[in-house]
């Protein structure tokens, strides 16, 4: 009796893309496919991503409805600076292209890297609004980085060259959110506690940095950052932040953060959710976003000049700001 042709491999019903790979190597596209596949079955669940994410993270925010005014008050998302470090390709590291890149839990590193950023848990949701309709802008990915409770950048800072976490994209569901599990970020010298983003208007387009339609930055409130700054590991992060103001910070100081202080909920002990509402306008040019030119380095560079003592050392790398100026 002749033999039955040996089964391809599947997950979920769907056969693998790349058979002789690990299901964590399919690649982006495959990474995509099951990201939507899963919400699809909680909302048929009937239940939000979103709402599942906030209640493993313990927090005490509301899962529904913008934490803005109505959309048609929403201005536009002021366009910043990606800083030295984005790792998006633009000088260097390209953590974008990597399998595992899409993911809510930004906490640990992945692929090849395993360490894991310690920190009081934050939970950081982005509400994207089309401002041409006042509509959720569905489908829109969004990638976002933040230094560590020391005050270094995966990829670029000493010591964490090798390690990825901190970083991560997810696809806007149908009310325009994205949610991530992160650590709250400490606060180096010179510059305002704070989240990067990058926003593109699809999955794919993440490829290319300069195909971003939005780049911009959360300000953290100064009493919650506080509050978050007594508990250990973040003791540096004390005298950097008493050493700043909203007003004087060189990305929010323009107007003290209006549109990108995030509102935040929960508790230190518990964990917190960081909540913003993020107006999208494909009409306007951004004219921001990119590294500095040279490039902020590669394997082998530092956190900004001043950054929180007993975090990583070293001077910037090339083409990052050097002492006395402050990064992005």
């Amino acid at each position: 009796m002749p033999s039955q042709p040996h089964p391809s491999p599947t997950y979920e019903g769907r056969p693998l893309d790349r058979t002789e790979e690990e299901l964590t190597d399919q690649g982006l596209p495959f990474d995509v496919v099951t990201l939507l596949s899963r919400r699809r079955l909680l909302r048929a669940a009937g239940l939000g991503a979103t709402a599942v994410t906030l209640t493993a993270c313990g927090a005490t925010a509301a899962t529904s409805g913008s934490p803005s005014a109505a959309a048609g008050a929403l201005a536009e998302i002021p366009d910043e600076t990606a800083g030295p470090y984005p790792g998006d390709g633009s000088n260097g590291p390209d953590v974008l292209e990597q399998s595992g890149i899409v993911r809510r839990d930004i906490r640990s590193s992945f692929g090849d890297a395993d360490g894991t950023a310690e920190g009081v848990a934050m939970t950081l949701q982005l509400d994207l609004v089309d401002l041409a309709d006042g509509s959720p802008f569905t489908g829109a990915a969004v990638y976002v980085w933040h230094c560590t409770r020391e005050g270094g950048y995966s990829l670029y800072s000493d010591g964490i060259t090798g390690e990825n976490y901190l970083r991560g994209v997810q696809v806007a569901d149908d009310d325009g959110a994205v949610t991530f599990t992160s650590v709250f970020p400490g606060c180096y010298s010179g510059r305002w506690p704070h989240v990067h983003f990058e926003v593109y208007p699809d999955v794919a387009s993440t490829a290319d940095a300069t195909a971003a339609i939005a780049t911009s930055q959360v300000a953290l409130p100064e009493d919650v950052c506080r509050q978050v700054y007594g508990t250990d590991g973040y003791a540096a992060s004390v005298a950097n932040l008493d050493g700043v103001s909203l007003a004087d910070d060189n990305v929010f100081g323009d107007d003290d953060g209006a549109n990108q202080l995030g509102t935040v909920t929960g508790d230190v002990a518990g964990g917190l959710t960081v909540r913003l509402a993020v107006g999208i306008d494909t009409s306007t040019q951004p004219v921001a976003g990119q590294a500095p030119g040279g490039g902020a380095g590669g394997p082998g560079g530092a956190p900004p000049s001043g950054a929180p003592s007993g975090g990583p050392g070293g001077s910037p790398p090339s083409g990052a700001p050097t002492a006395g100026s402050t990064p992005g």
